[in-house]
């Protein structure tokens, strides 16, 4: 079975960065290697015989197999379901980085997302990110416009998919996702750069229109008639090895290659983002997010440790809370979480995330077990919301060639004479596929 891995992984990745192979980069320099990049050695054509200017392109595609223990009440195709098993495409994803010279930059980051067996046929394409960057001040300041990823409040709400450490993120950190942003993305502004070991992003983003209605006496949400700017910012120092900002996609796992201890703050703050209708008068909330986290990975012992604590203060509005159920493929549901796997995720209220995982020792093939945590304390319910994984990703070549098994146990929540409640619980066990050049 080793024989077999091994032989996988050298027909999926025959060429694998090391650590002496990836640089750190920190601006738009030739020389910049993005630390989403850390096991993978993307693909670079010099268009230039001095190296100025060039091109690197990188792929992706995670698949995931799951077995999902359904909400209350839901239904697939139809038919009432206790569980549902499918397979289905996360991400596909193609990128392009172009260096026009030594300070100006484009990134172009198109795919698909999300596909299952009772999803729309022939899924069009779209754009997640598309800017251009100038930097000003070597190292120190860069501009930007465009499509834009530079988000602020996290490290999480920047991060890499290619190098996550679990399964995926808990979606707490994409908090507006799919509702006035592009997953995760908005058009805007950005500045970025580093002053010895703090670094810092700030961005002024138009958020995108909401479709839809506000109805009367009904809860809080995102007003279809917002017509305001937003302003966020993420701010780190950077205790350890210096880490890369030539793109903005924060790396989870740097499997025992760096060194690395930050302390994060962030915000994001959207006025007037959300209202209700009381008696008919419209009421206007703004929407504001903080965080604090740290992020360590040490090699230790052979391997290597990496952990991630954040604590998020959420501010929607009075008693807004959001159901993320990834890829679901249900309808229906009697629960206040609704239909297949979804659970309340978001909303207006503290949260605490944390995530920890150990790279045990070896060569070639390696395991990787880690675990997650979510507590969520949110004015709609009266118990805590709280949920979490347990899983390992066994790396058949860093990560361009992996799998993943994680458990998931969420809870549904129930009104009673008591308040809202947690009813009971589910689980779900998923397999992914990740592959990366």
């Amino acid at each position: 079975m080793r024989r077999l891995a091994l032989a996988l992984a050298l027909a999926l990745a025959p060429s694998v960065a090391t650590a002496a192979d990836t640089a750190t980069g920190t601006g738009t320099g030739a020389d910049a290697v993005p630390d989403f990049a850390q096991g993978i050695k993307p693909l670079k054509i010099d268009l230039t015989d001095d190296g100025t200017q060039w091109v690197r392109v990188i792929n992706w595609v995670q698949v995931w197999a799951r077995a999902m223990e359904l909400n209350p009440g839901s239904t697939v195709q139809g038919e009432a379901e206790d569980w549902a098993l499918d397979v289905g495409l996360r991400r596909a994803r193609f990128m392009v980085q172009s260096q026009l010279g030594p300070r100006l930059s484009l990134l172009f980051h198109f795919g698909v997302d999300n596909q299952t067996f009772n999803s729309e046929r022939h899924p069009q394409l779209y754009v997640h990110d598309a800017w251009a960057e100038v930097e000003a001040v070597p190292k120190a300041l860069a501009l930007g416009a465009g499509l834009l990823y530079w988000n602020g409040v996290s490290r999480m709400t920047n991060a890499s998919t290619i190098s996550m450490l679990a399964l995926d993120a808990p979606i707490l950190n994409w908090f507006e996702i799919e509702k006035a942003d592009q997953f995760g993305r908005q058009l805007g502004l950005y500045a970025k750069g580093k002053l010895g070991l703090f670094d810092y992003r700030v961005a002024l983003t138009r958020p995108f229109s909401v479709s839809g209605e506000l109805v009367d006496g009904g809860p809080v949400d995102f007003r279809p008639g917002a017509n305001t700017f937003a302003v966020a910012g993420y701010f780190q120092l950077q205790l350890g090895d210096i880490e890369s900002n030539a793109l903005p996609y924060a790396t989870g796992t740097y499997l025992g290659a760096k060194s690395v201890f930050n302390v994060g703050l962030g915000f994001h703050w959207h006025p007037d983002a959300m209202g209700r209708v009381v008696d008919g008068a419209e009421e206007k909330h703004d929407l504001f997010v903080a965080a604090a986290d740290v992020f360590l990975d040490e090699p230790l012992a052979g391997g290597a440790l990496t952990g991630y604590l954040a604590f998020f203060h959420d501010d929607f509005g009075p008693d807004y809370t959001r159901n993320v159920g990834i890829m679901n493929v249900a309808k229906g549901g009697t629960s206040l979480n609704g239909a297949g796997n979804a659970y309340p995720v978001i909303g207006t209220g503290d949260h605490l995330y944390t995530q920890w995982g150990f790279l045990l020792p070896g060569e070639g093939v390696r395991l990787q077990p880690y675990a997650t945590l979510q507590a969520s304390f949110m004015e709609r319910f009266d118990d805590p919301m709280v949920a979490f994984e347990l899983g390992a990703n066994l790396l058949l070549s860093g990560h361009n060639a992996k799998i993943s098994l994680d458990w998931r146990n969420r809870p549904y929540f129930e009104a009673s004479g008591a308040g809202i409640g947690v009813g009971g619980r589910a689980n779900e066990l998923i397999l992914q596929l990740s592959f990366a050049r």
